[in-house]
């Protein structure tokens, strides 16, 4: 019986693990960007800027992301990894702005008022005293938030046919038969997504208990 181990198939897989990697890496950064601004804009003063964030963060969030890949790919034409990474970035961002949101809303509206005491404007209380103090309560849920990109980009290449990891362990399921072999290729792809999404679950706890302590 053919081993499915061979130094081919291993950097085969590890192709598609450094896809799935990018795709996310650049989705939860361009959507913690978008997700500020939209946070901002829900709870900003301009009745305009909060009416088009909370459409867009509560359209987007109530459809599910397989469609917006669809019609991010299909609508607009683009190649695969470019498709995936708007369509996932579409779709966290509406997620994330929320999570941010609600990191602002935490800071105590105290240090807003403390502030504008010192003769400080909106934009420097923001930049200097409120988004510090958010980053706090809101980076480990945003690192939790890359856990689910990672795991949700499986759904590229039933859709979209981009070769990311999950994509990579279907095609070479072609090549194999037995059972055995199936099974061995099944469980590598799932050690490597276990792996890699529990150790970064496991830092995003250690950091909230963390800063949790230090906060005491």
């Amino acid at each position: 019986m053919m081993s499915v181990l061979t130094p081919t198939n291993i950097n085969f897989i590890l192709q598609g693990l450094w896809l799935t990697l990018y795709i996310s890496f650049l989705s939860i950064v361009l959507s913690t960007i978008i997700g500020t601004i939209l946070a901002v804009m829900r709870n900003g003063k301009n009745p305009i800027l909060r009416w088009i964030s909370s459409i867009y963060i509560e359209f987007v969030r109530n459809v599910p992301n397989l469609l917006w890949i669809f019609i991010i790919f299909l609508v607009f034409q683009m190649k695969s990894t470019p498709a995936g990474i708007t369509s996932f970035t579409v779709f966290t961002s509406a997620a994330l702005a929320e999570i941010i949101r609600g990191g602002l809303n935490g800071v105590d509206h105290g240090q807003t008022e403390a502030g504008l005491s010192q003769g400080m404007t909106h934009w420097q209380i923001f930049i200097y005293i409120v988004f510090p103090q958010a980053i706090r309560k809101m980076l480990p849920a945003i690192i939790s938030q890359f856990v689910t990109v990672i795991k949700d980009t499986s759904l590229l290449y039933s859709v979209i046919a981009l070769q990311e990891l999950f994509g990579k362990s279907q095609i070479l399921m072609g090549k194999y038969f037995e059972p055995s072999q199936v099974f061995t290729l099944y469980l590598i792809i799932t050690a490597i997504y276990f792996v890699i999404n529990f150790a970064i679950s496991t830092y995003s706890r250690q950091l909230a208990k963390k800063w949790a302590q230090g906060a005491e």
